[in-house]
């Protein structure tokens, strides 16, 4: 239910970070870095402390024209390096896989993986998540061309011992992934940073809002 929100969404804002690894000191085009998103309520709207941070989004940003490195692989995951390795067909131009480059708006040569994502306790059933990644991978539409996702029971091996719940948490995962457009690629899941899907995976709670007179400071 809407009133169940502890405070009203309209007032959450991402903030994107830019991490590196100390040891990576090559050129920063041809290195992969990380992205974080943190999504917190402005602090021009009064908020208990507790409830001021609301999401985590992990993210990790490759050229799709540079050569894999083992040591890319603590940034992006070794699933990370097989789909560049399998899918991109001209590592020069950064072109993709037919099927992917048909399907896929042009852009930067450069990849986003979505690597994980946490909502905090209290902020968490609202149906929030879809949105907030949804938005975050927008922000990144002038950096990159796509961004792709694993989602597989192995993830939730921290979260559940039984490994029905794990298959369970990974197919929820993986329709709401499917429910702000991305499709799924052989065992992963991809979408176009342009797709107009990310743009609308935010008018569900925007449409509960708004009219409620939950506005955003301008």
């Amino acid at each position: 239910m809407v009133e169940d929100l502890p405070v009203t969404p309209m007032s959450i804002e991402l903030t994107l970070a830019h991490r590196r690894f100390w040891w990576q000191i090559d050129d920063e085009d041809t290195q992969p870095g990380q992205r974080h998103v943190s999504a917190d309520i402005t602090p021009l709207d009064p908020c208990p402390d507790e409830l001021r941070h609301v999401a985590d989004i992990e993210l990790a940003v490759a050229g799709l024209g540079q050569e894999p490195n083992l040591l890319d692989a603590v940034v992006l995951g070794e699933w990370a390096l097989e789909f560049l390795t399998e899918t991109v067909v001209d590592p020069g131009a950064g072109e993709l896989h037919q099927a992917l480059e048909a399907e896929i708006a042009p852009g930067p040569p450069r990849m986003v993986v979505l690597r994980h994502v946490a909502l905090t306790p209290l902020w968490r059933g609202h149906g929030l998540g879809a949105a907030l990644i949804g938005s975050a991978l927008r922000m990144l539409a002038l950096e990159a061309r796509l961004a792709v996702c694993r989602v597989s029971p192995l993830e939730f091996v921290q979260c559940h011992d039984d490994p029905q719940l794990r298959e369970l948490a990974a197919a929820r995962v993986g329709g709401m992934l499917e429910g702000i457009g991305f499709r799924r690629w052989r065992d992963l899941h991809v979408i176009g940073l342009r797709d107009p899907a990310l743009l609308e995976a935010r008018m569900k709670v925007l449409d509960l809002w708004w009219p409620s007179g939950g506005k955003p400071h301008l």
